[in-house]
């Protein structure tokens, strides 16, 4: 370990919180990638005092499910500052230097990163920026002439406010009331599936939490095999992700500006249109799963271990008489087909939503919205009737108004930045746009003729 990590990694909370500045002219709520990106452009600007606060004793990033051999599915360039600040000392390359391991890290030759080695980052940020405090939860937000912050501990104030309290497990409604050591969400996959040896196991979800939880399950030394591994999609195969490199313009600045500007129709459209850029499997994943497959079928003679059930949703859950679960399906292709299935436990990997912001209650009503999001502008402050000076701020909870791009990694620095540049009154320079040229063109008589 560098030195200058395991001095870090002695700060305490205590001697941050005990600080006796009450006045920020930036607050984050939440810690995680999103408000992390923005606590590391911020450190050490001088005249933007800044506290980042988060309910949780320690940082965590999908602990629950850091799956043996689970990678990135974006460069190892999109981390929390490369892309605004390449010159920054929360780099994913100042991590590799300040740990020692930088040509190690080159030889490795990784294709992608090692999903828990950018968790292993990302708690290193949190733990060498002192202006990040765990441990202490925000209980409401109220406005006086700048934002009351009420905490689990003390009251602050802050001339903005940032929001980035990430998101929650979903399941859908035929899971609810069930949950427990035979029926959970993946992010507990680390936890709950220990003991499933000669059990029949189904895991739900399509994309690519669903394809690791059914890869690690099907590559479990014999002794330790489920006795059938169930693996059911909605959609029509197990599709892999599109990231091809015209695909990944939609991932790109000036396309997200160009999504924010279309009519809600639209954009609700082109989400539901260009998932898999985002919410497919990795190639590598579906690979080994294949391969997987093969070997228990054709080299080990195990033909009943793997079920493969994509184009089916699944309508109910019911207990049976054995004290497992029965899945109710029905088939995409055949409104009449019902299919059911027996098992003794369920993974959903059914995806995530925001987490509730419960906090700002005391001010909802002075906030916009829209549908189920807060409605932002350009630079992700939400629209209210309060001074233009003081703001809110949203990370990774406009999805419907930015794009697929908004709860992934690929704009997590960019973002911050446009929010930082916000709060100080400066402009960075962007980026040259996409090679795609997104808008219409107008009409050249609205252009004079020629």
């Amino acid at each position: 370990m560098g030195k200058s990590a395991a001095k870090s990694s002695t700060r305490t909370t205590e001697s941050t919180t005990e600080s006796e500045t009450t006045y920020y002219r930036c607050l984050g709520i939440g810690v995680g990638p999103a408000n992390l990106s923005l606590a590391s452009l911020l450190h050490g600007r001088a005249g933007v005092p800044n506290l980042f606060l988060d309910q949780k004793d320690q940082f965590g990033w999908h602990d629950g499910q850091q799956m043996p051999g689970a990678s990135l599915q974006v460069s190892l360039l999109k981390d929390l500052v490369l892309l605004s600040d390449p010159t920054n000392r929360f780099s994913f390359l100042s991590y590799l230097h300040d740990q020692g391991k930088i040509y190690h890290f080159i030889n490795a030759q990784y294709d992608a990163v090692p999903r828990l080695e950018f968790r292993n980052y990302l708690q290193w940020a949190s733990r060498r920026n002192q202006n990040v405090v765990f441990g202490e939860k925000v209980l409401a937000v109220e406005f006086d002439d700048s934002f009351v912050v009420h905490t689990s501990r003390r009251t602050l104030q802050a001339e903005n406010v940032v929001v980035g309290v990430g998101t929650r497990p979903w399941v859908p409604e035929a899971a609810l009331g069930k949950l427990g050591p035979t029926q959970f969400h993946v992010s507990d996959f680390n936890d709950e599936t220990q003991n499933l040896a000669g059990k029949r196991v189904a895991v739900v979800g399509g994309g690519q939490s669903g394809a690791e939880a059914f890869l690690d399950l099907i590559a479990r030394p014999p002794n330790e095999l489920p006795r059938r591994v169930t693996w059911i999609s909605r959609r029509g195969n197990y599709f892999p992700i599109d990231d091809s490199p015209f695909t990944n313009e939609y991932y790109v600045p000036s396309y997200a500006d160009y999504f924010f500007g279309l009519d809600r129709a639209t954009r609700n459209s082109l989400n539901e249109r260009n998932v898999l850029s985002s919410d497919g499997i990795s190639e590598s994943t579906l690979r080994q799963i294949y391969q997987r497959c093969y070997e228990h079928r054709f080299i080990h003679g195990a033909e009943d271990l793997v079920a493969l059930l994509p184009n089916r949703g699944v309508t109910e859950v019911t207990g049976d008489e054995s004290g497992g679960w029965t899945i109710r399906m029905s088939h995409n292709d055949r409104a009449d087909a019902v299919e059911y299935v027996d098992v003794d436990a369920i993974v959903w990997a059914t995806g995530f939503r925001p987490a509730p912001t419960d906090f700002l209650e005391p001010i909802a009503d002075r906030l916009e919205r829209e549908g189920d999001e807060y409605r932002i502008d350009r630079d992700f402050a939400v629209q209210w009737d309060g001074p233009q000076n003081r703001m809110i701020f949203m990370q990774n909870a406009a999805r419907g108004q930015r794009g697929l791009a908004d709860p992934n990694l690929s704009l997590t620095a960019w973002r911050s930045r446009r929010i930082f540049d916000r709060i100080v009154g400066m402009g960075s320079d962007e980026q040259l746009p996409s090679f795609v040229e997104w808008s219409a063109k107008p009409p050249a008589d609205e252009l004079g003729g020629l």
